[in-house]
């Protein structure tokens, strides 16, 4: 049953027009066929029955999708959601309770691609309760015109929707806010009109010029007093503080207390050693 998840109906590379003529081409399946194809899907995990029970459906999923096309969202995309809703409701329809399939699928369906609009219309979501989410699809529709609503439409709508003024209200506010651009618009040929993004509100705290020049002088000047400092070593602390430090893979405290016959405690001194006269050089 895993494999129907994995069934693959791309839209073309080209027009949808075309994607659109082709699914219309596929023959509906009548009540007798229906059944027989979900039965095989059922009782012997028939992956070829399952296919061609989307396939016979999938005209429906381009005219549910046709219906948010006021949402500014790709149609393609959208398209593409509701054919997985349509396979999972492939991969749960039980063909003995009496009903078509595609009566039980358009719940499927369209609940993929509210979840697609409700990802991708805004960059903040605007409905992540269910009460919110079934006042976003609703009353968009609702309103009886372009403007802002006054008391008696809001009423109206919050009792059809069966939820409070209040929620109306927020939810049209949310509905008539935009995204804007964090950096301006850098196709704009007008510096003027970029002026209010908000990038231009932030304090720049990048280092300047003779920041950078005094920062690379003095870790120049660092890197130099170590390596002299280095020098100064014994060869033992020299090799322990590398080994320690300096190397891609680093030796534990054990591994140099095997090397070198001692214990690890006294590796930790000579390391503790060795570092203060590191830092004492770097210092002056």
């Amino acid at each position: 049953m895993n494999q129907l998840t994995n069934l693959q109906f791309a839209l073309p590379a080209g027009s949808i027009d075309t994607y659109v003529q082709s699914v219309n081409k596929v023959p509906l399946l009548t009540l007798e066929e229906e059944l027989e194809l979900a039965r095989r899907l059922r009782d012997e995990n028939d992956i070829e029955a399952a296919r061609r029970l989307v396939m016979s459906h999938l005209r429906f999923v381009v005219k549910i999708a046709r219906g948010y096309n006021g949402y500014g969202l790709n149609q393609a995309d959208l398209i593409q959601e509701g054919n997985v809703g349509l396979m999972k409701a492939v991969k749960r329809f039980d063909p003995e309770v009496g009903v078509r399939l595609v009566s039980f699928a358009v719940h499927w369906i369209r609940a993929e691609m509210h979840e697609f609009i409700l990802r991708n219309w805004r960059i903040v979501k605007i409905a992540t309760t269910k009460a919110q989410r079934k006042l976003f699809f609703n009353l968009r529709s609702s309103k009886k015109r372009l403007g802002w609503m006054n008391q008696e439409e809001v009423n109206e709508i919050a009792n059809d929707l069966g939820v409070k003024p209040s929620d109306v209200l927020e939810m049209e506010k949310r509905l008539s806010n935009y995204d804007a651009s964090f950096d301006g618009l850098l196709d704009d040929d007008d510096d003027d009109n970029n002026i209010s993004a908000p990038a231009y509100f932030l304090e720049n705290k990048s280092a300047g010029p003779e920041e950078i020049i005094e920062t690379a002088q003095v870790d120049t000047e660092n890197h130099d007093a170590l390596f002299e400092a280095m020098a100064d070593l014994d060869e033992r602390s020299k090799d322990i503080i590398a080994k320690r430090w300096l190397a891609e893979k680093k030796a534990t405290l054990h591994d140099l207390a095997d090397e070198y016959q001692v214990s690890a405690e006294r590796i930790r001194q000579i390391e503790s050693n060795a570092m203060k006269k590191l830092r004492e050089a770097i210092v002056e």
